[in-house]
């Protein structure tokens, strides 16, 4: 690991013009193998999750399955709805809609209690998550229907329309995002830098490491199929990650070109950077890598995905900071090298005296005052610190998860517009509950009547929805049938819980439960909903262990020092609590609806806690290996435990920050999109990215180092009279 990125770099020093057509000829080598593989979306088996999943598997199983349906409601424009005329129009719309091969069957229309609407459900084919991409030509037809009868309100709405929308405004949101995050990272970058060229190059090659995973992503789903929500993962990480890793780069470039004042060539100092640099962003890159791996654990379609997309770019933006970065580098400096010459020959020309620039300090004022309290009182500003980092992590002990379903998306789609109108007119179809049982073919007499009991009992609870006698669907083989049973309240609600509880503790057990041999389960949304969450809840301690015994070794392993390791643990434990008491406090109550846009779902998205935890143990270990290795490189060349601390903190600080704006601005475009899942994501990362690079990295770190002082790094130091040196071939750095 040492010498590697050394060898790289030098490779790619001494060959600019391979290294950089071989890197974009091996992202259009990803892309165009992703594109040719094309991608292998997940399927609705690939959700199944706890007894939801085994009753829908099932009803599958036998073909009573759900199937992905439209409704179409009917209204009038303005006074009462005629009979006649709404009639006309479902009777146009059965028409159209039965010509269409995407529709299985429509049912007859279904007038409101109150008689204001009519409604016409239709049934598609296929599996209900392809029903997004086949429901267009049935909005098209209930178009056409609109404006056959302009004097009545013709609107389409259901699952695959809703998904159609969530899908579209997705895809808005994150153009948005680009549009929001891309000019102001350019700007930071071109604060560091100065230059418009050296700010041009992190966002290069983080779009090209962005274009590579897109392909090779493409390519894991036939291993993992895509549930869709990688790419966003993709772009988030691609443009933060692949920013700070060539950020850390070229700052370590330049510091060297500044020292070296003249003296070393371009394809030296590349070699230099990459003899620290280069290692420290490897070693941040599998840090990043092994913390996100855990969520393989969590055996979750989703969490496969999101954990798949980050490794995949972060390890090719940790390949581009090793291969292309340095022949970008040497032909920057070649160029930076030339036209120092012409302007010295130049001055020479005209007699002029030789100018020598003065350094600039380290750091600005800014930094310092951040960086004083820890120097100056360090035990006072641990104290104090911590403190502060608690208190926001308090919120967090009063978390309360909930599977954000249809119910809790925008309003901005209009088929969310003409859902909340469809319940209102139609209250039973609201949530439904799925009682799904199987036996053997003789036993189907004896479970329709228990079934049919079962409906009876739910129906006589305040918390059902009184429809009629109940309705039992029975396989052809007689071995599977299915009640629903409708509930008058949104899916997350607590009546809704209830009802589901109610179902399977109490109507079930005295119905059906007393059959020998029946497999019974229930399903629906609200069963979805709840077993996904208590699924997540039962991994949770399986993945945060691995989480905390990687992050040890691996810190451990890389500097040394078990004490480091055990540092870096806990300050991650602190930063992650503090970003979620922070979410907690801000998304769960309903304080801040109108200040960030959203609508408090009175609880916090279910996968948000558990991918936030582990990807942000992920993001601190990024910072915590920049830091610490400027601190461990201090000591190798003979500082004191003190003189190293302060001089690692100091000679990082800026690029930290630097690298944490870069995040915090990436991440912080997310809380202005539609989605409340996406907007707690982003907030709470780009909380945590903040709070981790000033409060962390710059008061708490830097003061536990100084009050432990030799201690810390005793298993670093060496035998008297051992000088660690560069790899071979190469200068040793400066660090005084």
């Amino acid at each position: 690991m040492r010498t590697r990125p050394v060898r790289m770099a030098r490779w790619s020093a001494r060959h600019p013009w391979r290294a950089i057509v071989g890197w974009f000829l091996f992202v259009l080598l990803c892309l165009g193998a992703g594109i040719a593989a094309g991608n292998n979306p997940a399927t609705t088996k690939d959700f199944w999750v706890g007894e939801a999943g085994h009753a829908e598997s099932m009803a599958t199983d036998a073909g009573l399955q759900r199937r992905p349906t439209e409704h179409v409601l009917i209204r009038a424009r303005s006074g009462p709805l005629d009979p006649e005329r709404a009639d006309a129009a479902a009777r146009d719309l059965t028409a159209r809609m039965d010509a269409l091969p995407e529709v299985a069957d429509v049912a007859p229309p279904v007038r409101s209690e109150d008689g204001t609407a009519l409604r016409v459900t239709v049934v598609m084919k296929g599996a209900e998550l392809d029903a997004r991409k086949n429901v267009v030509p049935l909005l098209d037809r209930t178009a056409q229907v609109a404006d056959a009868h302009p004097d009545l309100i013709v609107e389409e709405t259901g699952s695959p329309a809703i998904s159609k929308g969530v899908n579209d405004q997705r895809g808005e949101d994150l153009a948005l995002s680009e549009r929001l995050s891309l000019p102001v990272t350019l700007v930071i970058l071109l604060i560091v830098f100065g230059s418009v060229v050296m700010a041009g190059v992190p966002l290069l090659l983080a779009l090209s490491s962005i274009a590579a995973t897109m392909g090779l992503a493409m390519l894991a789903s036939h291993l993992m199929p895509d549930p869709g929500v990688g790419t966003n993962m993709i772009l988030l990480m691609g443009l933060a990650v692949g920013v700070d890793y060539t950020l850390f780069y070229l700052k370590r470039e330049r510091e060297e070109r500044s020292r070296a004042a003249g003296r070393l060539s371009s394809e030296a100092l590349v070699e230099l950077a990459a003899a620290t640099a280069g290692r420290a962003v490897v070693v941040s890159g599998l840090a990043v890598i092994v913390c996100t791996a855990t969520l393989y654990l969590a055996t979750d379609v989703i969490f496969s995905s999101l954990a798949t997309g980050t490794v995949l770019v972060v390890a090719v933006a940790v390949l581009s900071s090793l291969t292309v970065l340095p022949a970008l580098l040497v032909k920057l400096g070649h160029r930076a090298e030339r036209r120092a010459a012409k302007k010295s020959a130049r001055r020479a020309e005209r007699g002029a005296p030789v100018v020598t620039k003065t350094a600039k300090p380290e750091n600005g004022r800014v930094f310092g005052a951040l960086m004083r309290p820890a120097r100056r009182h360090p035990a006072i500003t641990l104290c104090v610190s911590v403190l502060v980092m608690l208190a926001v992590a308090a919120p967090a002990l009063g978390l309360k998860l909930v599977d954000p379903g249809r119910d809790t998306f925008s309003r901005d789609i209009p088929a969310m517009q003409v859902y909340d109108r469809l319940i209102t007119a139609f209250p039973e179809l609201l949530v439904k509950h799925e009682v799904v049982t199987r036996g053997t073919p003789e036993q189907a007499p004896e479970v329709r009547k228990a079934l049919t009991e079962l409906g009876r009992t739910a129906q006589a609870d305040p918390l059902f929805s009184r429809t009629g006698e109940p309705v039992v669907r029975t396989s052809a083989d007689g071995r599977t049938s299915v009640l629903e049973l409708a509930v008058p309240h949104p899916a997350p609600s607590d009546e809704a819980i209830t009802s589901l509880d109610h179902l399977r503790d109490r109507y079930i057990p005295s119905t059906v439960g007393e059959l020998t041999a029946v497999d019974t389960g229930v399903s629906g949304d609200v069963a979805r909903g709840q077993d996904y969450v208590h699924h997540e809840r039962s991994k949770l301690p399986l993945v945060i262990g691995f989480l905390l015994l990687l992050t040890l070794v691996t810190t451990a392993v890389v500097f040394r020092s078990v004490i480091v390791g055990l540092l870096g643990v806990v300050l991650n434990l602190l930063s992650a609590a503090a970003a979620l008491g922070a979410l907690v406090l801000v998304f769960q109550g309903t304080w801040a609806e109108g200040l960030l846009d959203f609508d408090s779902l009175g609880a916090i998205a279910s996968r948000v806690p558990l991918f936030l935890f582990v990807l942000l143990f992920g993001l601190s270990m990024d910072y915590q290996v920049f830091v610490v290795s400027r601190i461990k490189e201090a000591m190798d060349h003979g500082m004191t435990a003190r003189e190293a601390v302060l001089d690692g903190i100091d000679r990082s600080a800026k690029v930290v920050t630097s690298a944490a704006l870069v995040m915090v601005t990436i991440f912080a475009a997310f809380v202005f999109l539609h989605l409340t899942e996406m907007k707690q994501m982003g907030f709470c990362l780009a909380v945590a990215v903040l709070l981790d690079a000033v409060v962390i990295r710059m008061m708490i770190l830097p003061a536990a180092l100084l009050l432990l002082g030799e201690r810390a790094w005793r298993p670093l130091r060496r035998r008297p009279g051992s000088v660690p040196s560069a790899p071979a071939d190469l200068p040793v750095p400066h660090v005084g």
